[in-house]
């Protein structure tokens, strides 16, 4: 199963043709338009999804090939933005994630409600806005705390996993602010238990860089 996350920054109404070609059964899409005001545009991309969002202009979505079954998780939010879980084909639970301010700190909160939900077929994925080099800008709600809790659940980033290189030491980037290649971090994430990981992979700067300052990261389960 292959899953894409993917912050197309804005009118993914206009872009998901592209990201459509690499043939994924399941895309994570932050700063997405609800397809519910936007159904002409949306009707020839995938049906079956969740969003949700404050705003109809830009949120979070989850959209699945038909041949995918789709459940709402219900675990609790509690105002927090923006999360939403879901249960894949009755096995895998997929936490899709965009942190919104502050950021790690909104994501360690959620994370604190809910860690008894995660198992070892827990994936979650998407837009953390966050990188250990900003620990000491959130306090105790920092990125190492959310990866340290997540590491005795056996859940590991993806990336780091793959590569073994160290949380902040990244030599590929998945963001790049303003477009510069000079101004470049890491703050798209995949966290899963290693044994259903197949394949990581973040997706070619010169192409995507044309649509957003994000870059696509893929995951193989």
């Amino acid at each position: 199963m292959k899953i894409i996350s993917w912050n197309c920054r804005g009118k993914f109404r206009e872009k998901f043709s592209i990201i459509q070609k690499e043939n994924a059964d399941i895309y994570v899409i932050q700063e997405c338009e609800n397809p519910e005001k936007y159904k002409r545009h949306f009707s020839a991309f995938l049906s079956d999804y969740v969003w949700y969002g404050e705003k109809d202009s830009k949120g979070l979505g989850v959209f699945v090939q038909p041949n995918i079954k789709i459940e709402v998780n219900n675990w609790p939010v509690y105002c927090l933005r923006h999360f939403i879980s879901v249960k894949i084909n009755d096995s895998i639970d997929l936490l899709c994630v965009w942190a919104s301010p502050p950021y790690i700190e909104e994501y360690y909160i959620y994370q604190s409600i809910n860690i008894d939900n995660y198992g070892e077929n827990t994936l979650i994925i998407g837009d953390f806005n966050s990188n250990v080099i900003w620990d000491k800008d959130h306090g105790k709600r920092n990125h190492s705390a959310v990866v340290a809790e997540l590491k005795a659940k056996n859940i590991v980033s993806a990336y780091h996993y793959v590569t073994g290189e160290q949380a902040g030491q990244e030599t590929q980037s998945t963001f790049y602010l303003y477009k510069h290649n000079d101004k470049k971090y890491h703050i798209d994430y995949c966290f899963l238990n290693p044994k259903i990981l197949k394949e990581f992979q973040i997706l070619n700067s010169e192409e995507w860089l044309q649509y957003s300052d994000h870059l696509p990261i893929q995951v193989v389960v």
